[in-house]
Protein backbone atom coordinates (compact mmCIF):
# COMPACT_ATOMS: atom_id res chain seq x y z
CA UNK A 1 0.00 0.00 0.00
CA UNK A 2 1.31 3.41 -0.92
CA UNK A 3 2.29 5.99 1.68
CA UNK A 4 -0.46 8.36 0.54
CA UNK A 5 -3.05 5.63 1.10
CA UNK A 6 -1.82 5.07 4.66
CA UNK A 7 -2.07 8.80 5.31
CA UNK A 8 -5.59 8.89 3.88
CA UNK A 9 -6.78 5.97 6.00
CA UNK A 10 -5.16 7.41 9.13
CA UNK A 11 -6.89 10.74 8.50
CA UNK A 12 -10.27 9.04 8.14
CA UNK A 13 -9.72 7.02 11.34
CA UNK A 14 -8.71 10.21 13.16
CA UNK A 15 -11.83 12.04 11.97
CA UNK A 16 -14.03 9.11 12.98
CA UNK A 17 -12.40 9.06 16.40
CA UNK A 18 -12.95 12.79 16.90
CA UNK A 19 -16.59 12.48 15.77
CA UNK A 20 -17.21 9.52 18.09
CA UNK A 21 -15.71 11.26 21.11
CA UNK A 22 -17.72 14.40 20.34
CA UNK A 23 -20.95 12.41 19.96
CA UNK A 24 -20.38 10.52 23.22
CA UNK A 25 -19.51 13.76 25.01
CA UNK A 26 -22.71 15.40 23.76
CA UNK A 27 -24.82 12.35 24.58
CA UNK A 28 -23.59 11.84 28.12
CA UNK A 29 -22.70 15.37 29.20
CA UNK A 30 -24.12 16.69 32.46
CA UNK A 31 -27.31 18.68 31.90
CA UNK A 32 -26.36 21.33 34.45
CA UNK A 33 -29.60 20.75 36.36
CA UNK A 34 -29.46 20.85 40.15
CA UNK A 35 -29.49 17.62 42.16
CA UNK A 36 -31.75 18.24 45.15
CA UNK A 37 -31.98 14.87 46.90
CA UNK A 38 -32.65 11.20 46.37
CA UNK A 39 -36.26 10.37 45.57
CA UNK A 40 -37.96 8.89 48.68
CA UNK A 41 -38.33 5.12 48.65
CA UNK A 42 -41.86 3.99 47.87
CA UNK A 43 -43.81 0.93 46.83
CA UNK A 44 -47.42 1.28 45.67
CA UNK A 45 -49.94 -0.52 43.47
CA UNK A 46 -50.68 0.70 39.96
CA UNK A 47 -53.87 0.68 37.90
CA UNK A 48 -53.13 -2.86 36.72
CA UNK A 49 -52.67 -4.22 40.24
CA UNK A 50 -48.89 -4.36 39.83
CA UNK A 51 -46.46 -3.36 42.58
CA UNK A 52 -44.43 -0.35 41.46
CA UNK A 53 -41.57 1.13 43.47
CA UNK A 54 -38.95 3.83 43.04
CA UNK A 55 -36.66 1.00 41.91
CA UNK A 56 -39.06 0.28 39.02
CA UNK A 57 -38.13 3.67 37.56
CA UNK A 58 -34.34 3.32 37.79
CA UNK A 59 -32.80 3.96 34.38
CA UNK A 60 -35.74 6.20 33.43
CA UNK A 61 -36.41 9.92 33.62
CA UNK A 62 -39.83 10.42 35.19
CA UNK A 63 -42.27 12.96 36.55
CA UNK A 64 -44.22 12.64 39.82
CA UNK A 65 -47.55 14.28 40.66
CA UNK A 66 -49.95 13.95 43.60
CA UNK A 67 -53.62 14.08 42.61
CA UNK A 68 -56.98 12.32 43.01
CA UNK A 69 -59.36 11.23 40.29
CA UNK A 70 -62.48 12.99 41.61
CA UNK A 71 -60.67 16.31 42.13
CA UNK A 72 -62.92 19.15 40.90
CA UNK A 73 -60.25 21.86 40.85
CA UNK A 74 -56.62 21.61 39.69
CA UNK A 75 -56.20 17.87 38.97
CA UNK A 76 -57.90 17.89 35.56
CA UNK A 77 -55.45 20.58 34.42
CA UNK A 78 -52.50 18.66 35.88
CA UNK A 79 -53.59 15.47 34.12
CA UNK A 80 -54.07 17.30 30.82
CA UNK A 81 -50.56 18.69 31.11
CA UNK A 82 -49.25 15.19 31.84
CA UNK A 83 -50.95 14.11 28.62
CA UNK A 84 -48.85 16.75 26.82
CA UNK A 85 -45.74 15.13 28.28
CA UNK A 86 -47.01 11.73 27.18
CA UNK A 87 -47.50 13.09 23.67
CA UNK A 88 -44.00 14.58 23.58
CA UNK A 89 -42.23 11.47 24.86
CA UNK A 90 -44.58 8.76 23.62
CA UNK A 91 -42.65 5.65 22.61
CA UNK A 92 -39.58 6.57 24.66
CA UNK A 93 -39.27 3.75 27.20
CA UNK A 94 -36.66 5.76 29.11
CA UNK A 95 -39.42 8.17 30.16
CA UNK A 96 -42.17 7.60 32.71
CA UNK A 97 -44.82 9.22 34.90
CA UNK A 98 -45.94 8.43 38.45
CA UNK A 99 -49.40 9.82 39.31
CA UNK A 100 -49.92 9.13 43.02
CA UNK A 101 -53.44 9.44 44.42
CA UNK A 102 -54.01 11.18 47.74
CA UNK A 103 -57.47 9.62 47.99
CA UNK A 104 -56.66 5.90 48.02
CA UNK A 105 -59.92 5.00 49.75
CA UNK A 106 -61.80 5.84 46.57
CA UNK A 107 -58.97 5.59 44.06
CA UNK A 108 -58.55 1.83 44.06
CA UNK A 109 -56.51 0.14 41.33
CA UNK A 110 -59.72 -0.55 39.41
CA UNK A 111 -60.90 3.05 39.75
CA UNK A 112 -57.53 4.36 38.59
CA UNK A 113 -57.60 2.02 35.60
CA UNK A 114 -60.90 3.55 34.53
CA UNK A 115 -59.51 7.01 35.13
CA UNK A 116 -56.42 6.29 33.02
CA UNK A 117 -58.63 4.92 30.25
CA UNK A 118 -60.87 7.99 30.31
CA UNK A 119 -57.82 10.27 30.04
CA UNK A 120 -56.39 8.39 27.09
CA UNK A 121 -53.25 7.11 28.79
CA UNK A 122 -51.14 5.06 26.38
CA UNK A 123 -47.56 5.24 27.65
CA UNK A 124 -46.58 1.92 29.25
CA UNK A 125 -44.50 3.70 31.91
CA UNK A 126 -47.34 5.93 33.13
CA UNK A 127 -48.44 4.39 36.43
CA UNK A 128 -51.38 5.59 38.51
CA UNK A 129 -50.46 4.57 42.04
CA UNK A 130 -52.51 3.84 45.15
CA UNK A 131 -51.86 2.41 48.61
CA UNK A 132 -52.22 3.23 52.30
CA UNK A 133 -53.33 6.81 52.97
CA UNK A 134 -50.87 7.60 55.78
CA UNK A 135 -48.04 6.04 53.77
CA UNK A 136 -48.85 8.23 50.75
CA UNK A 137 -49.11 11.36 52.92
CA UNK A 138 -45.63 10.61 54.27
CA UNK A 139 -44.24 10.21 50.74
CA UNK A 140 -45.77 13.53 49.67
CA UNK A 141 -45.20 15.74 52.70
CA UNK A 142 -41.99 14.29 54.11
CA UNK A 143 -40.39 12.49 51.18
CA UNK A 144 -40.95 15.05 48.45
CA UNK A 145 -41.98 17.99 50.65
CA UNK A 146 -44.95 18.55 48.34
CA UNK A 147 -48.05 19.46 50.32
CA UNK A 148 -51.11 17.19 50.37
CA UNK A 149 -53.80 16.53 52.96
CA UNK A 150 -57.49 16.27 53.82
CA UNK A 151 -59.59 19.37 54.27
CA UNK A 152 -63.36 19.01 54.53
CA UNK A 153 -63.80 22.74 53.94
CA UNK A 154 -62.54 22.69 50.34
CA UNK A 155 -64.06 21.24 47.18
CA UNK A 156 -63.31 17.55 46.89
CA UNK A 157 -62.19 17.24 50.51
CA UNK A 158 -58.45 17.41 49.82
CA UNK A 159 -55.84 20.11 49.42
CA UNK A 160 -52.66 19.55 47.43
CA UNK A 161 -49.98 21.22 45.39
CA UNK A 162 -50.00 21.48 41.61
CA UNK A 163 -46.26 20.91 41.42
CA UNK A 164 -44.47 18.26 39.34
CA UNK A 165 -41.25 16.61 40.55
CA UNK A 166 -38.60 15.64 37.99
CA UNK A 167 -36.48 12.54 38.67
CA UNK A 168 -33.38 11.45 36.77
CA UNK A 169 -32.25 7.95 35.76
CA UNK A 170 -30.37 7.43 39.02
CA UNK A 171 -33.28 8.40 41.26
CA UNK A 172 -32.24 12.00 42.00
CA UNK A 173 -34.75 14.84 42.20
CA UNK A 174 -33.56 17.43 39.68
CA UNK A 175 -34.48 20.99 38.73
CA UNK A 176 -33.30 24.08 36.87
CA UNK A 177 -32.37 27.41 38.45
CA UNK A 178 -34.39 30.61 38.33
CA UNK A 179 -33.07 33.90 36.92
CA UNK A 180 -31.41 34.64 40.28
CA UNK A 181 -29.50 31.35 40.27
CA UNK A 182 -31.69 29.62 42.87
CA UNK A 183 -33.05 26.07 42.36
CA UNK A 184 -36.77 26.18 41.53
CA UNK A 185 -37.20 22.82 43.35
CA UNK A 186 -40.33 21.72 41.44
CA UNK A 187 -42.13 22.58 38.21
CA UNK A 188 -45.50 24.32 37.93
CA UNK A 189 -47.90 21.66 36.67
CA UNK A 190 -50.64 24.19 35.94
CA UNK A 191 -48.95 26.84 33.82
CA UNK A 192 -47.69 26.44 30.26
CA UNK A 193 -44.36 27.97 31.27
CA UNK A 194 -43.84 25.18 33.78
CA UNK A 195 -44.71 22.50 31.22
CA UNK A 196 -42.38 24.03 28.63
CA UNK A 197 -39.58 24.10 31.21
CA UNK A 198 -40.03 20.50 32.32
CA UNK A 199 -40.17 19.31 28.71
CA UNK A 200 -36.82 20.95 28.02
CA UNK A 201 -35.27 19.49 31.15
CA UNK A 202 -36.61 15.98 30.52
CA UNK A 203 -34.85 16.08 27.16
CA UNK A 204 -31.62 17.14 28.88
CA UNK A 205 -31.85 14.33 31.45
CA UNK A 206 -32.59 11.71 28.80
CA UNK A 207 -29.19 12.56 27.28
CA UNK A 208 -27.28 12.11 30.55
Amino acid sequence: MKKNSYIGISFIVLLFGIWTVKELTERFKDSGLEKLAKVPSFELTDQNGKKISDKSYLGKVYVVEFFFSSCPTICPKMNQNMLLLQETFYGDLNFGIASITIDPENDTAAALKEHAKSLGVKHSNWHFLTGDYEYIMSIANKGFNIFAGKNDKVQGGFEHSGLFALIDKEGNIRCRKDKFGNPIMYYDGLEQSGIDAIKEDIKLLLKE
